[in-house]
């Protein structure tokens, strides 16, 4: 993909918008993109040589428009390793969206937790993750224009933010974790001798996507904020076989609170 084309095409469809914020929309979380006012839809499939979304709950377009008085990015839909992405791709998709003048992105993704005292339908603030043997989104070549050759992890999610989302929640009532998230793979859920190695690492929650792209948003010095809906318990902590259809159906019913957080931290940057 030609990055600065890339990122033409869609500022040219964009019709003079100039969004400072993307918003991820993990699986079965989508709805948010409804929430938009003034909007403008692009599907990926016209952005010529733009990657292509393949999983249910992953619509795959743009939604461009004004949320609590800022004006942000949605994609409806992530590239993952699982689908045959190279994770170079995800970073060149991150790198579009700097290209658009993007300086805060918000992850958001459906997750399984690995404690029984998170349960299904809680929403997680992410200040950490894990990932081990997974392809980092950096190999290859490094563009300087871009961001360094080794860029610092430490703070990856934004600890400022962090503080800011989790006194919002308390305000609003709304039932906030924070824990860390582990990248697996997938496409397959985990076993549950793979659960209890989890949990011994020290992860609070695990999914199939959201790494790649913090690492690269990271990379290119965008602040980041990730929450995880946890949709079901990981495999052994419920009696019911995880599916992607509790996934979706999980992820719907804690979107709400999600939506409500989102929206309440994008006003507060609308009022200073």
């Amino acid at each position: 993909m030609n990055i600065v084309q890339t990122a033409q095409i869609i500022k040219e469809k964009l019709q003079g918008k100039h969004p400072q914020t993307a918003i991820i929309l993990g699986s079965g979380l989508g709805a948010l993109g409804q929430e938009l006012q003034n909007s403008i839809t692009i599907p990926y499939k016209e952005i010529a040589g733009f990657p292509q979304t393949s999983v249910k709950g992953h619509t795959g377009q743009f939604i461009c428009g004004n949320l609590s008085g800022q004006e942000v990015l949605c994609l409806q839909g992530r590239f993952h390793l699982y689908e045959g992405h190279p994770a170079t791709l995800i970073n060149e998709v991150i790198l579009v969206l700097r290209e658009l003048g993007i300086k805060e992105l918000i992850v958001t993704n459906a997750a399984g937790s690995l404690h029984t005292d998170m349960p299904a339908g809680s929403i997680m603030l992410i200040k950490d993750h894990i990932s081990i043997n997974t392809p980092n989104p950096l190999i290859g070549p490094d563009d300087e224009k871009y961001g360094p050759r080794f860029p610092d992890m430490s703070n990856a999610y934004d600890e400022k933010i962090r503080a800011q989302i989790k006194s919002l929640a308390q305000k609003q009532g709304i039932t906030l974790y924070e824990g860390t998230y582990f990248l697996s793979i997938g496409p397959c859920f985990e076993t549950k001798a793979e659960i209890k190695m989890l949990q011994t690492l020290g992860a609070d929650a695990v999914g199939m996507s959201t790494v790649p792209e913090v690492i690269s948003a990271v990379h290119a010095g965008i602040k980041v904020l990730g929450l995880s809906v946890i949709t079901n318990l990981g495999t052994g902590l419920q009696k019911e076989a995880p599916s992607h259809q509790e996934t979706l159906e999980n992820a719907a019913k804690a979107s709400k609170d999600l939506t409500n957080l989102i929206k309440s931290y994008l006003g507060e940057k609308t009022h200073g």
